[in-house]
């Protein structure tokens, strides 16, 4: 496996090798807290799972993170789940995210991208203003730390407005996409109870305004615990009954107060599917998501006040969070509402070139989509100020290297990168001052042990195994909300090896230190980077009386490509035609997501189970991978062997 690409793609010359912000940060370290002062980016990276506390100390002067109150010590106790970070410190997000404002006073923190394309800035001070008024304004709806305040937001100034104002009380902000439906949202937010909703009366993607007046309607009457609803008037609709009005909010020149909370004080809840029940509501700390974002951003993604930061996201994916993260770092980030590839395919590249960035962030969806389209960014747009382009998503193949290479740049820094909504951040991937190799992410990251283990926990190299982290990273969750116990967050990560985070992906670390992701172990939809769990799809689904049972699986294909079959067991009588097929992705897509969408439904004999009655997934996604039927499930565990020679026969067919 490490010797398949001796030679690398890209690399990085003395100059920037030497001006990234990491090589002075390990020279700093090194000066400081017993960092080597030798051997580069893998004597750092050893340094930092080793010396845990130091490193993380590190980050916090390098960075310099300002802390209410002092703390005890780095790390309480390092046990997982549970481990403790800066015990006795207090310290608040937005202040940290808000910090540029003092020196730079002219320049734009946000730049608002619509399907015009035409960039609008908000500048430092003003985005200040605005969370100071919008702070005082929760404060006087009597919103108090801890409690949640929601967002049913596109990727807009106001939602990093809404956000910053929620940390900046202590509150717990979260948020959805305007392109989930009800169900799915309530599905979510009905866990953590909020008390003020933000939402907007619709939005605009692919040429068209989409109204979401009855949603947000329904929102209001499921969601009993809300105190204020804040409209958003995006179409430029009048503030329902009974509503706040957005400006009424953000009118004032007020100084932002900034509660400074403790250390594991919730920031923000995520969501993240499982394969049964409801999404599972991911909590995350103030402190520990500001320092692990510190480092992510400003040490791996080298990212500082004179870049321009775009990634292509939504509020309901992991990545809107990083992306306004990037204003930890002084950098200005560019947000963007509407279609990737409106009007045509080439639209993010054109995006890039209006607003200069310079990180440029997508999914490796979309790259391979350029690719077959024949687009070309070089020769079209002006990509010049792109210093690196990062990938994730899923794995990035090695065609979309070498395209990136040869249309975006050959002096281009090539950033695949793996991590989850779960610790809201990356395991593995960009490294300013290393190599990339084609179909290779460059390194794990700092501060996180990484390893591929067997079944038994014996470490792996040059072979494939789980993804595991064997150390504490700080933006592990804090919690599951309504988990009580926590035996839902220790069977999600920690069931299979105890103590230790299995992630649930194949992973191969190679011999010369970087790091190959093979997709998903387990049979969560990762569509277009957004998780959802195959029990959305059931329960829309199966409520249509042709429907006896259905099973969902998302395969990640070989030119990376993502294929997501339904198969559905019909009732008696029944018939897949075109009438039914329309109603299926009707209600997936107006109850759940567009996103989530099948690509195909085929009926099927019957759906396989295990002989406590769940549904089998993962070894069908296996088959469809084309994985013997021998080795892609235990015989003994299942109700009826023959029902999987359907699906062993469909892989051959399509193979």
């Amino acid at each position: 496996m490490s010797t398949v690409n001796p030679l690398p793609l890209w690399q990085p010359d003395p100059q920037r090798i030497a001006q990234a912000q990491i090589t002075r940060f390990q020279a700093w370290a090194a000066a400081h807290h017993g960092a080597p002062a030798e051997g580069g980016y893998p004597a750092l990276h050893r340094w930092s799972v080793d010396h845990l506390e130091s490193f993380w100390q590190a980050v916090t002067e390098w960075f310099d993170v300002r802390f209410g109150t002092p703390y005890a010590r780095v790390l309480g106790d390092r046990t997982m789940p549970g481990a403790q970070w800066f015990p006795g410190a207090t310290v608040n997000y937005a202040e940290h995210a808000l910090r540029a404002a003092a020196t730079r006073a002219d320049e734009p923190a946000l730049l608002q991208v619509d399907e015009t394309h035409e960039p609008r800035p908000v500048t430092w001070p003003e985005l200040r203003r605005q969370v100071g008024s919008l702070a005082a304004e929760l404060r006087a709806l009597g919103v108090r730390p801890g409690d949640r305040v929601s967002g049913y937001l596109p990727n807009i100034p106001e939602a990093v407005v809404a956000l910053l104002a929620t940390a900046a009380v202590g509150a717990v902000w979260t948020s959805c996409a305007p392109d989930f439906g009800a169900r799915s949202v309530l599905d979510r937010f009905q866990q953590v109870e909020p008390v003020v909703l933000f939402t907007v009366d619709g939005y605009r993607y692919g040429g068209k305004e989409h109204d979401r007046g009855d949603v947000v309607a329904e929102l209001r009457r499921e969601l009993p615990t809300l105190r204020a609803v804040v409209h958003i008037p995006l179409l430029g609709s009048a503030a329902p009954e009974g509503t706040l009005a957005w400006s009424d909010l953000t009118s004032a020149d007020v100084e932002p107060v900034f509660e400074q909370v403790p250390f594991d004080h919730p920031l923000w809840v995520l969501y993240s599917s499982g394969t049964t029940g409801l999404p599972k509501a991911i909590v995350q700390s103030q402190g520990g998501i500001l320092v692990e974002h510190l480092k992510q951003l400003g040490l791996h993604c080298d990212l500082g006040p004179g870049d321009r930061f775009f990634w292509y996201t939504s509020t309901g994916w992991m990545m809107w969070n990083f992306l306004v993260s990037g204003l930890l770092t002084g950098t200005t980030i560019v947000l963007y509402d509407g279609s990737p590839g409106y009007p045509d395919t080439g639209a993010q590249w054109r995006i890039a070139e209006r607003t200069g960035a310079t990180l440029f962030g997508t999914s490796a969806a979309y790259v391979m989509a350029c690719r077959k389209a024949g687009v070309h960014p070089a020769r079209d747009h002006d990509v010049s100020r792109i210093r690196c382009v990062a990938t994730t998503g899923s794995p990035l193949p090695p065609d979309g290297f070498r395209w990136l290479h040869d249309e975006v740049g050959d002096d281009l820094w090539i950033a695949s990168v793996s991590g989850g909504t779960d610790v809201c951040s990356c395991f593995a991937g960009a490294v300013p001052t290393l190599p990339v190799h084609i179909g290779e992410l460059q390194a794990p990251c700092l501060g996180t042990d990484l390893r591929s283990w067997d079944p038994e926990g014996r470490p792996l190299v040059d072979e494939v195994g789980e993804l595991v982290v064997t150390n504490p990273m700080p933006s592990m969750p804090l919690h599951f909300w309504n988990d009580p116990d926590g035996s839902r967050y220790h069977d999600s990560y920690f069931a299979v090896y105890p103590g230790v985070w299995r992630h649930g992906d194949w992973i191969t670390l190679t011999s010369r230190g970087s790091v190959i992701i093979h997709g998903r172990s387990d049979s969560t939809l990762n569509r277009q980077g957004v998780r959802m769990g195959s029990a959305d799809i059931y329960e829309a689904v199966e409520r249509l009386p042709e429907i006896r049972e259905s099973l969902v699986i998302g395969v990640e294909q070989p030119d990376g490509g993502y294929w997501m079959p339904l198969f559905v067991q019909l009732a008696p009588g029944a018939v897949l035609d075109d009438a039914l097929l329309d109603r299926i992705k009707r209600t997936i897509r107006e109850q759940l997501s567009p996103r989530h969408v099948p690509d195909e439904v085929i009926a099927v004999p019957g759906v396989p189970h295990t002989l406590t009655g769940k549904r089998i997934e993962v070894p069908v996604k296996r088959l469809l991978q084309g994985t013997p039927l021998e080795k892609a499930v235990n015989p003994g565990s299942v109700d009826d062997l023959g029902l999987l020679r359907f699906y062993e026969e469909l892989a051959r067919k399509r193979a």
